[in-house]
Formats: C-alpha cells, sequence, structure tokens
C-alpha cells in the first residue's frame, strides 16, 4: 500500500511556492506521492497544476507527483504530451497521469467548448491514443474523429518505460470509465458515487472485480481512493483498512480544507499502522 495526497489548487493553496513547499514537508514526513487537482474555474484564486508541479518535481526528489485528474477533451492532446514528458524528465521519472471526462461541464460550456458527456469521452480516448503514440517517439499518424496527427515525431521520450503511467478516474456505478481504466495502469475511483454517497469497501471490491474483468493485460492495475483520516496514525489506519483489504493500492489523503489543517495533516505523516 502507498500513501499520497489529493491537494486542492484553490484559495489559500493556489500558489506553487506553497504547493511545492508542502510537497517537501509530505516527503520529508513519509509519503509516497503528491496530487494536485486540475481545475479551470472557481469562485476562489486557482493555480495551473502543471506549473505547479512544475515547481513541486522541482522541490522533491523521490515522491510520486501528478494532477488529479486532467479533464483531457478541453486540451490539446499534443500540448499534453510536451507537458508530461517535460515533466517526466524535470521530477526523473516520478510522474502519473491521471485523466478523465471532467468533472463540471461548466468548464467547458462556459468557454464555448462541447460538454456533451459522449463527445467527451470520444475526445479522451482519442487524446489518450495520441499521448500513447507520441511518448513512444516515433513517427506517429492517427486518423480519428476529432483529431488528426500527420507523420509527428516528439522527442525526447519519456524516462520512464513503456511510458508515462496513466490512471483514469470513474465514478461507480458508471461502468464507461471502468471498461476504460482497465486498458490502462491505474484506477482513481471517485470517493462518492454518482449518487453522492461515499463509496463503501465492498463496492470498492466490486469494483475492482469488474476492472479486472475487462482487463487483457497481465500486468497489474493501480487503484487509488481518496478520503480523510484522522491525524493519530492507529485511528486512520482503521479507516484505511478496509479499503486495503477491499485490493486499493493508493490511498490519497485528501487535503482539502484550511490550510493550515492541510499542512497539520501532512506533516503528521500517512495513516500506517
Amino acid at each position: 500500500m502507498k500513501y499520497g495526497l489529493d491537494v486542492f489548487i484553490h484559495g489559500e493553496y493556489a500558489n506553487p511556492h506553497k504547493l511545492a513547499d508542502l510537497a517537501v514537508e509530505a516527503e520529508e514526513s513519509g509519503w509516497d506521492g503528491f496530487f494536485v487537482q486540475d481545475g479551470l474555474l472557481h469562485d476562489e484564486p486557482t493555480t495551473d497544476p502543471w506549473i505547479a508541479l512544475a515547481a513541486i518535481a522541482m522541490q522533491t526528489k523521490h515522491i510520486r507527483i501528478g494532477a488529479l485528474v486532467t479533464a483531457l477533451a478541453r486540451r490539446h492532446p499534443w500540448q499534453v504530451a510536451r507537458q508530461t514528458v517535460a515533466l517526466d524528465h524535470l521530477s526523473k521519472g516520478r510522474l502519473i497521469f491521471g485523466a478523465g471526462l471532467g468533472f463540471e461541464a461548466q468548464e467547458f460550456t462556459a468557454l464555448g467548448q462541447e460538454a456533451d458527456p459522449k463527445i467527451r469521452a470520444e475526445k479522451l480516448d482519442e487524446g489518450l491514443a495520441i499521448l500513447d503514440g507520441l511518448w513512444t517517439g516515433e513517427p506517429f499518424d492517427f486518423r480519428g474523429k476529432h483529431y488528426q496527427v500527420n507523420a509527428v515525431r516528439f522527442l525526447p521520450r519519456p524516462v520512464q518505460s513503456p511510458r508515462i503511467p496513466v490512471w483514469i478516474a470513474g465514478f461507480w456505478p458508471n461502468r464507461r470509465p471502468f471498461r476504460r481504466a482497465a486498458q490502462w495502469d491505474g484506477l482513481y475511483v471517485g470517493t462518492e458515487k454518482v449518487t453522492g454517497e461515499v463509496l463503501a469497501p465492498a463496492e470498492l471490491k466490486e469494483v475492482i472485480v469488474y476492472v479486472t474483468a475487462h482487463r487483457e493485460r497481465a500486468d497489474p492495475i493501480d487503484i487509488a481512493f481518496a478520503g480523510k483520516t484522522p491525524s493519530n496514525p492507529e485511528e486512520g489506519f482503521a479507516r484505511v483498512q478496509p479499503y486495503i483489504e477491499a485490493g486499493a493500492t493508493w490511498w490519497l489523503e485528501g487535503i482539502w480544507g484550511p490550510f493550515a489543517k492541510g499542512q497539520e495533516r501532512i506533516r503528521n505523516g500517512p495513516p500506517k499502522q
């Protein structure tokens, strides 16, 4: 089991310097990953996750980093390919790329972009295929409904091989995102179900059974689940243990409240035995 952080990028957290400092504290406190959220529109000040990740990569040494999750349908996939490879090199191979449809339809409609979930899903799948192709460093062609790539070669390749790990987000019981995740390297399971209820450990086990049944690859898949635990390690582990037993491989502690409380939670370390 690995322990990471799922961190706000707005309000008091909307400062790359602060986020980088938090990531240093997280590394020193025994956390395995530091993941910022990716949101474009918010009532409070908001920072850019990719700029923040660059600052984090420069000030940390071994902690895994990434944005959970990128709404790939509202970004040019070739630009994301450049950004992710640059971050992978900057971090010396510590980047995890998280992708999904995008949680808020308003982030599309407010800026004149297509918000229909079917269209976003098509663009997400095409965008992932383009990332995978451009990351190879070989000449790449792609003909899709939404994107075309004509004999393009991107260098350098990522540090990580065979590619930067890709985690796909999904909210249970919507099945399509979990079938998509089965094709890639990891799954970021929504803390809440589509109904708004918190996903129970037994339901996480159901999710994993479903994903495993649709996975055609033999290598294991990461299962990440986010939640909040008390600072006391024993109490925290009691909260996490049922999810470990269900099959989670990453616990992501939600740093979703006031900055001072988030910093304190990070300093207290992961909820291990």
